[in-house]
């Protein structure tokens, strides 16, 4: 039977990125690597939207984020943190270990933080140094207005700081026009690698408070990169095998054309949830984003054995809730490298294991919503 990966990461991977994985290992120092390295930063600064300075770090995406705090902020400094799920909750880690002082707008899961509550926290809080804020908060799937929190903080010195590791290249998100100063995406989201690399794109804005504030990290100390990047190259030893992988995933980006690719993935995430509720079922983020739908289980359903029992039929694989949300959402993922046919295959195999265990549902409603809604113009 074929497994069908549709977790929020890591996701499918195009085959001409795979082969591009299965080539013989470079110098990562030579003429070759550092064009390549050149070619992908371009490619980036097109998917991030943004002409400011995007980096490359050997990391997983939470490598990234830890970047962004420890290069912009010294221990003290006031923060806005914006949490509405788990992600929210890595950015509260993550500050916490760098003893900053955080000041936390918190929403419940499934709940959105908005701009309202971003510009009462910044009026209490005229001394922030920074605020984070979460694209998509992948555990719940609930997408942020950036927008709005772009034009509240550029009336500030706070740096805006985001963690779109699942959301960029899957929504909008116009990291210039929006005032975003300092974005951190992954590989193994939307982007369609494997885990492995993180990219962190920093305004002028952020580099001064950056290059005014003390070495906190050794690794991650995004003024090394800054530099190195002035040559096309990086500071430490890159896994160079995945950013050539990453250069052709991004090719196949460029090629669609990004406000392409934010309407084919808004046109999924809509019949989606249009099946959703067509299966008498509930979507558990008030403000759905387009990179996953989040679906709550049903009273009287075993969320966990339901999507085991999926895979094992099926070979649908989706993703259970985190930590205490664990058997109590499913979560879809339909970003990347993942069309619309793929998606009303798991709509149709979710319907099928809810009969079984059973649930009360037409056969073929679900998909057939989904089908009315994207056709839909």
């Amino acid at each position: 039977m074929k497994t069908r990966l549709f977790t929020p990461g890591p996701t499918p991977v195009p085959e001409e990125t795979l082969l591009e994985l299965a080539k013989p290992v470079g110098y990562h120092r030579s003429a070759e690597a550092k064009a390549i390295l050149a070619e992908l930063t371009e490619d980036l600064k097109y998917v991030f939207q943004t002409t400011n300075t995007v980096v490359t770090i050997t990391s997983s995406g939470t490598g990234g984020m830890d970047a962004a705090v420890s290069s912009s902020l010294a221990a003290g400094e006031k923060v806005i943190l914006l949490t509405a799920g788990r992600w929210g909750e890595r950015w509260r880690g993550i500050l916490k270990a760098y003893g900053t002082n955080i000041v936390t707008v918190e929403v419940p899961y499934g709940k959105a933080v908005t701009p309202e509550m971003l510009e009462s926290a910044l009026k209490a809080n005229p001394d922030a140094k920074a605020v984070f804020a979460t694209l998509s908060e992948t555990s719940t799937g609930v997408g942020h207005d950036l927008e709005a929190f772009g034009k509240l903080t550029s009336k500030t010195d706070a740096l805006l700081i985001v963690d779109a590791i699942s959301g960029l290249g899957a929504m909008e998100c116009h990291t210039d026009k929006w005032n975003l100063d300092i974005v951190v995406t992954g590989s193994q989201k939307a982007l369609m690698l494997p885990p492995g690399l993180a990219f962190v794109s920093v305004n002028d804005k952020a580099w001064k408070k950056i290059e005014a504030n003390p070495v906190r990290n050794f690794y991650l100390d995004l003024r090394r990169y800054k530099k190195s990047i002035a040559e096309s190259d990086t500071p430490f030893t890159p896994a160079n095998t995945l950013i050539k992988a990453q250069r052709a995933s991004l090719k196949r980006i460029r090629a669609e054309g990004i406000e392409n690719l934010w309407a084919r993935h808004a046109k999924m995430g809509n019949a989606a949830r249009a099946a959703v509720k067509a299966m008498g079922l509930e979507l558990f983020a008030e403000r759905p984003n387009n990179g996953l739908t989040v679906i709550t289980v049903p009273n009287g359903v075993d969320g966990s054995a339901t999507l085991k029992a999926m895979e094992k039929k099926y070979g649908f694989k989706l993703a259970d809730g985190q930590d205490n949300m664990k058997g109590k959402i499913w979560r879809l993922s339909h970003m990347g490298y993942t069309d619309a046919f793929e998606v009303l295959g798991a709509i149709a195999a979710l319907e099928l294991v809810l009969i079984e265990g059973g649930h009360k549902i037409e056969p073929g409603v679900g998909v057939a919503a989904f089908q009315k809604a994207f056709a839909a113009k």
